[in-house]
């Protein structure tokens, strides 16, 4: 999602895919935190102004309210059910706490298609059964 709001390498192809699927984005805590982490820490690296990411975080606001996002609470089973996605899956995939807990929302939450560039999010979402797109 931060592609879509910052440009970098996957913007073109990100924007892309939204306009080609036209989904409803699941949007937890979680992933609210990670969206609004990583365009802060564009700011950090010199990748972006703070003026181009306060722009970037309104059409986020903005996308939430026209529906494009539909704001989800973190299931309440959702750590213990990372827990054993963790057990199954980091020995073989090396992926992160954060990976796992939004591969794991993604599938309490019931959606039908995991959008991410990150290849081990990939890897995992595709193990445990998501169509990743």
């Amino acid at each position: 999602m931060v592609s879509l709001y910052s440009p970098d390498t996957h913007s073109a192809r990100a924007a892309h895919v939204v306009r080609r699927l036209n989904p409803v984005v699941l949007l937890t805590p979680l992933g609210e935190l990670e969206l609004t982490n990583a365009l802060e820490l564009r700011v950090f690296r010199k990748e972006a102004t703070s003026t181009a990411i306060r722009v970037a975080q309104s059409r986020i606001q903005e996308h939430v309210q026209a529906g494009f996002f539909s704001v989800q609470a973190m299931p309440m089973t959702a750590y213990e059910r990372a827990r054993r996605m963790a057990r199954r899956q980091s020995a073989q995939l090396g992926v992160r706490t954060l990976d796992i807990l939004h591969v794991t929302c993604a599938i309490l939450l019931g959606a039908d298609r995991f959008l991410t560039f990150d290849e081990r999010q990939r890897k995992l979402a595709q193990a445990e059964g998501l169509r990743v797109g």
